[in-house]
């Protein structure tokens, strides 16, 4: 396995002042952005995208970070400083439900494709099982098992520089999928395990995209 060896001695900034040294302190105007509540501009973010990423931290102070997705619109908006984000099916991990049962804090990214802006909210976040709650998310008769109900402590919208480094969403930069193995095969080769039937890993994933999605 190849790794990487970080140089013997490195200047690491273990402080704020240290990294304002490098930096400098931010333009007037992207501090003042940051707001308490959700107003028209991030309710109307928030109504567009169809994903984002949450991330979360345990009790070992390991960062954790997790995508969501679904239809534009699927995190609901219950009043100016709350927001429900519906929990689907997934590999039952619940990395993310988890850590929020030691730490509550979570900072999450909203984007919307073909849109570079993107929004952060950060603030606190319990895990909820009320089927009343939860009625509004549903789909074909099924409801989430949980939501993640956020009590939004601050919003502010990024600049695009990221996305636009990146040309994420540019059609030229788009990578074809058969440059990488399969997951199944990716999987395979991570465990080290020679019991796994590849073509039957592919095969449970692609159905499971495709039946268990809801």
């Amino acid at each position: 396995m190849d790794t990487a060896t970080a140089p013997a001695t490195m200047d690491v900034l273990e402080t704020e002042s240290a990294l304002r040294e490098v930096y400098g302190t931010p333009n007037p105007l992207a501090a003042k952005k940051q707001l308490t509540y959700l107003d028209k501009h991030a309710k109307r973010f928030m109504e567009l995208s169809p994903f984002l990423v949450i991330s979360t931290q345990g009790a070992d102070g390991l960062g954790d970070v997790s995508p969501k997705g679904d239809a534009p619109g699927f995190v609901a908006v219950l009043d100016d400083r709350t927001i429900l984000i519906p929990d689907r099916p997934g590999n039952n991990r619940i990395d993310t439900l988890s850590n929020l049962t030691e730490n509550t804090g979570v900072g999450i990214l909203f984007m919307i494709p073909g849109v570079n802006e993107t929004l952060r909210i950060n603030g606190r976040a319990r895990v909820i099982a009320d089927t009343t709650m939860l009625t509004q998310f549903a789909v074909r008769d099924r409801l989430p098992k949980t939501g993640i109900l956020v009590e939004v402590e601050e919003m502010y919208l990024h600049c695009a520089k990221a996305l636009v480094r990146s040309k994420l969403w540019e059609d030229d930069f788009k990578v074809e999928r058969k440059v990488l193995p399969s997951l199944g095969q990716m999987i395979a080769d991570q465990v080290e395990s020679e019991e796994i039937d590849v073509a039957e890993a592919d095969r449970r994933i692609a159905d499971s995209e495709k039946n268990k999605l809801y």
